[in-house]
């Protein structure tokens, strides 16, 4: 089954901080899902292979690429940013495989503030435009 922005998965902010965070990732289109570099810790390729039920060498040819000398997810064109995470739904702009997800995303932003999530609703207010994103290509 798919988990694609599943309406029965937790928002996508840090439950660990539920109550007092101060970004909401479903108004956001995904900017930390296009870094260059999402790096895979211990456990996630072996998460990921289980995910889709294939062998891990399997999985870290299909899934993975070197960047810096670090192991990181694979990543493809985006219709907003220059590239974004090969597991990111561009249609719905949220982790395809969120129970599956990397480390890092788990982890992501490590705050209670989103610094891009900041400047996304104050860009938006100040343009009376709540769709707007910044560094967007065009």
């Amino acid at each position: 089954s798919s988990d694609v922005c599943s309406s029965d998965l937790p928002p996508r902010t840090h439950s660990s901080m539920a109550g007092s965070e101060r970004y909401d990732c479903s108004r956001c289109p995904g900017y930390c899902c296009s870094y260059r570099l999402i790096p895979l810790a211990n456990g996630d390729l072996e998460r990921l292979a289980a995910r889709f039920d294939v062998p891990l060498d399997e999985a870290a040819r299909r899934f993975t690429r070197t960047v810096d000398g670090e192991m990181a997810l694979r990543t493809r064109r985006d219709r907003i940013y220059a590239s974004i995470c090969m597991f990111f739904d561009q249609q719905h702009r949220c982790c395809s495989i969120y129970e599956a997800r990397p480390e890092i995303c788990r982890k992501h932003p490590g705050g209670r503030r989103c610094g891009y999530y900041d400047r996304l609703l104050a860009e938006r207010e100040a343009r009376g435009d709540d769709a707007f994103v910044p560094e967007a290509r065009g």
